[in-house]
């Protein structure tokens, strides 16, 4: 009996279809409508979408330097609670701002973060994820930058409600 594998051909095949392919000149339809969507947010002048050129980090963060400031000049508001512990990751570099995307709030909030592994604390824009309390939260590459979190990492914060 002769046996013939067919199934990493066929696998390759699919990659053949220019559907799944991604360049630098023409990005994936996941991109386009990513970037399309508008967010709500707190920020009365929220900062502009990345370019669609956009390949690096700086690109990516078009936070200005106010918004950064204003983020890392944290003032711990005497009102304020305590929502829980979170594991984070980096969450879509298209949306700008400094943000958390968590099940930790069921609205847009006003919040701070703290990252217990090298004590920086950021405050930010909490966005309701539509997910468990208890599951993994988004963040913004901007925050995840002042927070000195390395990028590819899965980090345990903070998360507090103002």
């Amino acid at each position: 009996m002769k046996v013939i594998y067919i199934l990493p051909v066929l696998s390759l095949a699919a990659c053949s279809d220019p559907a799944w392919q991604l360049t630098p000149d023409a990005p994936g339809p996941a991109i386009e409508a990513a970037a399309a969507v508008p967010v709500e947010t707190l920020d009365p002048t929220p900062p502009p979408p990345p370019p669609p050129a956009a390949r690096t980090v700086e690109e990516f963060d078009t936070t200005s330097a106010e918004d950064r400031a204003a983020a890392v000049a944290v003032v711990e508001p005497a009102g304020e609670q305590l929502l829980g512990t979170t594991n984070i990751s980096l969450g879509a570099a298209a949306d700008p701002g400094i943000w958390l995307k968590t099940g930790l709030v069921d609205t847009l909030t006003a919040g701070r973060v703290e990252y217990p592994d090298n004590g920086k604390a950021i405050s930010l824009e909490l966005r309701p994820s539509g997910g468990d309390s208890a599951g993994s939260s988004q963040m913004s590459l901007a925050a995840m930058r002042l927070l000195d979190i390395p990028l590819t990492a899965l980090a345990d914060v903070r998360v507090f409600a103002n």
